[in-house]
């Protein structure tokens, strides 16, 4: 079975089951070995599909799957009440839901996944923020969609899941001058650790900052990096250096209890 990584803040949430899950306990094999979730990789259907089942088992879902939506690396959060179909699922970056054993969740690769939940209005969500979405404001959306259904700031905690850190997120020039155009104080989050190299994103650290200036009640990160570590996570942009075919994706999600 599965063996998610857990956030302390939010594991001692009473009604609330998360897990930000690794590769490891799936039926995938080469290079998707073990819990592929990513519908949308050349992986096996069957196997994906299986994979999926065994992370809405260990969370206790009411139903066989989780719920995720097809990224698109935008600040659209959606609500959701009920299941919708794996194989057409709504465009958008993030969900919400306070059904009752509804499992939803986030896909990634290197991009942030960020678990949020609310344990007395029993709202949950699950918010996908690569750079694009992160600076976007998708978290932002995520919070007000929670709010919507009763949320409220000073209740919700946060929490980042495995994504890539800053030692192994370069960059080009353009990437760096495109996001301090728009922000100059955005400038803290970039390093050169080579003289003359190409700057380095620290995309965590931004992802941090952006739901501390929210007035949450807890943030917390599982400080992982899915580049560094194979055997546990799967990453696109290792998978890009190996110039291997595809890439898996690993899922973190969540539901009220």
């Amino acid at each position: 079975m599965p063996r998610p990584i857990e956030a302390d803040n939010l594991a001692d949430l009473p009604g609330i089951r998360h897990g930000f899950f690794t590769r490891q306990g799936g039926v995938s094999t080469g290079i998707y070995a073990g819990l592929n979730c990513g519908l949308g990789s050349m992986d096996d259907r069957d196997k994906v599909l299986q994979n999926r089942a065994r992370v809405a088992l260990k969370l206790g879902s009411t139903d066989p799957a989780v719920l995720t939506p097809y990224q698109i690396h935008s600040a659209e959060a959606l609500v959701v009440e009920t299941a919708f179909e794996t194989g057409d699922p709504p465009r958008a970056d993030a969900l919400v839901t306070r059904t009752p054993g509804l499992a939803i969740g986030i896909l990634t690769a290197d991009c942030g996944s960020v678990l949020l939940a609310d344990p007395q209005a029993r709202v949950v969500a699950a918010a996908h923020a690569g750079w694009r979405g992160a600076v976007g404001g998708i978290l932002e959306a995520t919070v007000r969609k929670m709010e919507e259904l009763g949320a409220r700031r000073d209740r919700i905690h946060a929490a980042l899941g495995p994504c890539i850190t800053q030692p192994n997120y370069e960059v080009g020039a353009d990437f760096q001058t495109g996001l301090t155009d728009r922000n100059p104080a955005f400038m803290r989050y970039f390093a050169t650790p080579v003289p003359g190299g190409k700057p380095h994103f620290d995309l965590p650290g931004f992802i941090l900052a952006e739901l501390a200036a929210k007035g949450l009640a807890s943030i917390a990160s599982t400080d992982c990096c899915t580049y560094a570590n194979d055997s546990e996570f799967f990453s696109f942009r290792r998978t890009t250096h190996r110039k291997e075919p595809d890439y898996g994706r690993q899922i973190s999600a969540i539901l009220v209890a």
